[in-house]
């Protein structure tokens, strides 16, 4: 049985290229850096890495 689409939809689908993984990659190193940081007692420099990672470079990974 063949599937049909209705007219006036389309799909979309995330397309990544090396630029994506690379934002993703340094996200995670920029959260995983902040909760080493974090372990050792940093009160200013743990929250700065994890909000670039979480807030700044994941979604940029996913969005660009």
């Amino acid at each position: 049985m063949a599937t049909t689409r209705k007219a006036g939809t389309a799909t979309r689908t995330l397309h990544f290229r090396t630029r994506n993984i690379v934002l993703l990659a340094a996200g995670l190193a920029s959260i995983s850096l902040g909760y080493w940081l974090l372990a050792q007692g940093s009160t200013v420099a743990a929250p700065l890495a994890l909000v670039l990672g979480y807030v700044v470079l994941i979604p940029l990974g996913i969005i660009l």
